[in-house]
């Protein structure tokens, strides 16, 4: 399968790792931070990140568009939020995601890292068309320089 099954990066952020936390689990800022996720919204009367909180992703790539489902893992302000995308139509978790915060002698050392957990027969051969390892992983970078950029604003 041409998707990566997982990826990984880090970058230093001179903020405290509650400030960091309260930038990523704010999933309504998600459009602020990601190249391809331009909106997100929480679902069932949701406001904040709790685990089981459940929030629509609207996602692009060029001129294709999708949304999923995800549901929050992990919410420990100032030390890690994670959530996993699910497949509507199949029920499946595809994709989880995860922030970790650590304190670093400038603030707070920030990781994005994704697992890949399944994937359905149509999305299997548009990305082998489109493979997006090196796409989501550039993503990724892009991501954090983001939210460091915010971060350092606020502090």
């Amino acid at each position: 399968m041409p998707t990566a099954r997982g990826g990984h990066s880090s970058i230093d952020i001179a903020a405290p790792p509650d400030l960091v936390y309260d930038l990523v689990a704010d999933v309504t800022r998600m459009g602020e931070w990601s190249p391809e996720c331009y909106r997100c919204e929480w679902l069932d009367g949701a406001t904040a990140a709790a685990p089981g909180a459940r929030f629509r992703g609207y996602n692009r790539r060029g001129r294709l568009r999708w949304e999923r489902t995800a549901v929050v893992g992990t919410a420990d302000r100032g030390r890690e939020f994670s959530f996993t995308t699910v497949n509507d139509r199949a029920g499946r978790e595809e994709t989880r995601w995860r922030y970790t915060m650590e304190p670093s002698p400038s603030g707070t050392l920030l990781s994005e890292s994704f697992q890949f957990l399944w994937c359905s027969v149509p999305n299997r051969l548009v990305e082998a068309l489109l493979p997006r390892g090196r796409q989501v992983n550039r993503g990724i970078e892009e991501t954090l320089r983001r939210i460091k950029r915010a971060a350092e604003t606020s502090a």
